[in-house]
């Protein structure tokens, strides 16, 4: 908490909330979020003091804004730092719905799931046998689904949701695909395919497409090409080569902001989009 500012001080600060001046209001506002996130549990404290139902609801607005512009914060210094750990990148995302949802605890669930597919794999198997027992845990022991029944929902972009319910949509089930596949040591990675999220198995030997988001169907390239020609595009080096970490949850923010549209939730749409631009425009080290 700022050390200019006590807990008598912040609360004098709250209490101006009732004022009736709404420019009393917006200086009162302004100053309690130039403190910063940290903040955050004294205001939380300070609602459930509060009969006053206007002055929750300015509390829950500042909280709000105080969350959102720190997870702003984190996920430009994700993206300036590299983008490397992809799980980072999905978590800083479902904290958007979910603040209080830890690192760790996603690092746990991860590691749990890659153990349950490491019992039965064997690095010197074939690639394809290597994803057929990958497939059969994933898909068959853990009872990962497609979420066809609630396709647009926004808890099929949240990584924790997908890991309790078993079901996602293609850039979800994808991103957790690819975490067990790094983990094992594999050369999978995501492909940005229009209207379709998709893995690839790259090597020089080897080069193949998988759909998490049908079971861990295998595809050739000629498949691929196929598909892309179905749609009446013409073929593009991203629709074929592994994207990065920073493009998979561009996605993932693309993806969300369509959930609420769908939902005409036009406040979080606007945030994501929020999001995305702020990472749109940050530099790269």
């Amino acid at each position: 908490m700022d050390n200019t500012l006590d807990k008598k001080e912040l609360k004098a600060l709250v209490s101006l909330l009732e004022d009736e001046d709404n420019e009393v209001i917006r200086h009162v506002e302004d100053r309690i979020i130039s403190i910063g996130n940290n903040v955050i549990p004294f205001l939380e404290k300070e609602w459930e003091s509060s009969f006053n139902p206007s002055v929750q609801r300015k509390i829950e607005e500042l909280i709000h804004a105080l969350q959102f512009d720190h997870l702003k914060y984190r996920l430009g210094e994700w993206v300036k730092n590299g983008a490397k750990d992809l799980l980072e990148g999905a978590w800083i995302v479902a904290t958007y719905q979910y603040p209080d949802l830890e690192l760790s605890f996603l690092k746990k669930e991860i590691e749990q799931l890659y153990y349950e597919v490491w019992l039965d794999f064997k690095k010197d198997m074939h690639p394809f046998d290597q994803i057929k027992t990958i497939n059969t845990a994933i898909f068959e022991k853990l009872k990962f689904r497609a979420n066809n029944k609630n396709f647009h929902s926004p808890g099929n972009s949240m990584v924790n949701v997908v890991l309790e319910t078993r079901r996602g949509n293609p850039i979800s089930l994808s991103i957790i695909y690819i975490l067990i596949a790094q983990k094992l040591e594999l050369p999978i990675y995501g492909v940005n395919l229009p209207n379709l999220f998709m893995c690839t198995y790259k090597t020089e030997r080897h080069r193949f497409y998988i759909n998490a988001f049908n079971k861990g169907l295998i595809f050739s390239k000629s498949d691929i090409e196929n598909y892309v020609q179905q749609l009446h595009l013409n073929p593009m080096d991203l629709f074929f080569e592994p994207c990065t970490n920073e493009d998979i949850i561009k996605r993932v923010l693309r993806n969300l902001v369509i959930s609420f549209e769908k939902l005409n939730d036009h406040q979080k749409s606007d945030e994501v989009k929020q999001l995305l631009n702020s990472i749109d425009n940050s530099p790269k080290i």
